[in-house]
Formats: structure tokens, sequence, C-alpha cells
């Protein structure tokens, strides 16, 4: 048999990533190609996703090739709770499994959703927001952590405390 491909990845959900030429696809079970050799890098499967390099940019795309997302992050999470943190010219967002931004990408940091919140950060100052990309609670404080238990604990002014889901201060 003779060999067609310079690289190979396993398969994971069906698919295997294959490279011929520089450029990456996916092949099934049977060799048959399914998603065109047309991308720098590809990342393997998962939960019906996977992560795709073009011209140095990252993309999204399902299982049939469709971009869920254009190859034009900088760099996208996993997805964690149906969302994934998004980066784009040093700026941070969240998208959907559909691919719909659903915060602006303005934020210096952001970090995964917790409780039906996400914690971000910007200039300097932590605030929430919901999975509508709402910002519920203002970027107001000094530093945060994550919601446990219906909390979260927050600094201001040097002092710590916690807040509730509606900001309101339960331990001053």
């Amino acid at each position: 048999m003779k060999q067609q491909y310079t690289q190979t990845g396993g398969f994971y959900e069906g698919l295997a990533a294959v490279e011929l030429n520089g450029k990456w696809g996916f092949i099934d079970e049977s060799g048959r190609e399914v998603i065109p050799l047309k991308y720098d890098e590809v990342w393997e499967f998962s939960n019906g996703i996977a992560h795709v390099m073009l011209n140095d940019k990252r993309g999204l795309i399902d299982k049939t090739g469709r971009e869920i997302t254009p190859a034009k992050y900088t760099h996208i999470e996993e997805f964690i709770d149906g969302y994934a943190i998004v980066l784009l010219y040093h700026k941070y967002g969240f998208i959907d499994k559909t691919g719909t931004e659903i915060s602006p990408l303005k934020y210096d940091n952001a970090y995964r959703f917790n409780e039906g919140l996400a914690l971000v950060m910007y200039r300097c100052k932590y605030g929430f927001i919901n999975e509508n990309g709402d910002e519920i609670i203002p970027l107001k404080y000094d530093d945060a952590n994550f919601f446990y238990g219906g909390l979260a604990a927050v600094k201001l002014n040097g002092k710590y405390g916690f807040i509730d889901k509606t900001g309101a201060e339960i331990i001053p």
C-alpha cells in the first residue's frame, strides 16, 4: 500500500487529521477525504468541533467542514459549559458553540464561566458578565475570584469581602 500523507493524527470521533504538502484536512475511516486539506494546522475533534489554523489565525469547524467561526482569532480556548474564550488583537471575549460572539472582544483578560457568570478584567478592574454577555456586576474591583456556592471573593480599596450574583455585598 502506497502511503499518501506526510503526517497523520489518530481517529477522533470518526475522523483523522492528515497532512500533505504542508496542508491539513480530515479523512474518515474508509480513507475518504471529508474535509479538504487546506489548513495550516488542525486539532482533533472534540464534541463535534475541531480547531483549525489558517494564516496564523484560528477558527472552528464541524465534522462536515462547515466553519462554525472563520479563522480570525489569535487564540480560542476549549468550550466549557457551552462557551469558549477567544482572543483577537490582545482583547478577550466569548463565543458560544454556534460561533456567535456573546460579548464584545474588549476585555484585557477573561476567565471561564462558573455558576452562570464569567469573571472579566478591563483596565485592571474586575467584574462579571452573564451568558448573554451583559455586565451584571460592574468592573470596579481590584481583584475577584470565581463564584462558589453563590458567592465570590472580591477586593476593593485594599479590603476583601464577598458578593452575591447580583453584586450585593454579603460580607463587607
